[in-house]
C-alpha cells in the first residue's frame, strides 16, 4: 500500500495557480451574475459552483500524479507584479467610482488590470498559458470600458467583463491540472 502524504506536500506552484485562478474564477462569475434576470443569474451560479468543485476535484487528483518537471515558486517577479496590479486597481477604481463616476464600468477595470497583470506573468514567468489568459481577460475588460463609456447598461457590461473572465479563469484553472499543461514559450 502507498503511504499517505499531506496534501500540503504535494501542492506545487501549479496546482496553487490552479486553486488561486478557480477561487477567482467562482467570485467573477457569483459577483457578475447578479445583473442578469433571476432565473439567469441562479442558474449561472449553479453552474460556477459545480464547474468550482470540478477543478478542485481535479487539482486533488493530480496531486496523486506525478510531480511536474517544470514546477517553480511564484518567483521574485511576482510580487512586484501584484503590487502595480494592486495600485492600478486602487487608482482606477477611485476614478471610476469617483471624478467620472460610472460605477458601472469598475468590473472592467478590474478585468483590464487583472489581463495585464497576467501578461506581465507571463513575460516574467515564460507562460504561454498566461498570454492566453491575460489577452482574454485583457480583452474583455477592454471591450466593458468601450461599452461603460457608450452608455451600455450594467447586465452587458458584468457579461462581457465579468462573466466571460470567470468562465476563462475557471477554464484555465482545470487546464493548469492537466499532466504536461505548462506551455513554455
Amino acid at each position: 500500500m502507498k503511504p499517505r502524504t499531506s496534501h500540503y506536500a504535494t501542492t506545487t506552484p501549479r496546482r496553487l495557480g490552479s486553486l488561486i485562478g478557480a477561487v477567482f474564477g467562482l467570485v467573477y462569475l457569483l459577483a457578475n451574475a447578479g445583473p442578469l434576470p433571476s432565473g439567469a443569474a441562479i442558474s449561472l451560479r449553479g453552474l460556477a459552483g459545480i464547474a468550482f468543485i470540478a477543478v478542485l476535484w481535479a487539482i486533488a487528483r493530480s496531486a496523486s500524479g506525478p510531480e511536474p518537471t517544470d514546477a517553480r515558486g511564484f518567483g521574485p517577479g511576482y510580487w512586484p507584479i501584484v503590487a502595480v496590479e494592486v495600485v492600478a486597481l486602487a487608482v482606477g477604481l477611485s476614478l471610476i467610482n469617483g471624478p467620472l463616476d460610472v460605477p458601472r464600468a469598475a468590473v472592467a477595470w478590474v478585468s483590464f488590470v487583472v489581463g495585464a497583470h497576467f501578461l506581465a506573468l507571463a513575460v516574467a514567468f515564460d507562460e504561454r498559458l498566461f498570454r492566453w489568459i491575460g489577452g482574454a481577460i485583457g480583452a474583455c475588460g477592454l471591450a466593458g470600458l468601450a461599452l461603460a463609456a457608450a452608455g451600455s447598461g450594467a447586465a452587458a457590461i458584468a457579461a462581457v467583463s465579468g462573466l466571460i473572465p470567470g468562465a476563462v479563469l475557471l477554464a484555465s484553472a482545470w487546464w493548469g491540472t492537466r499532466p504536461g499543461s505548462s506551455q513554455h514559450r
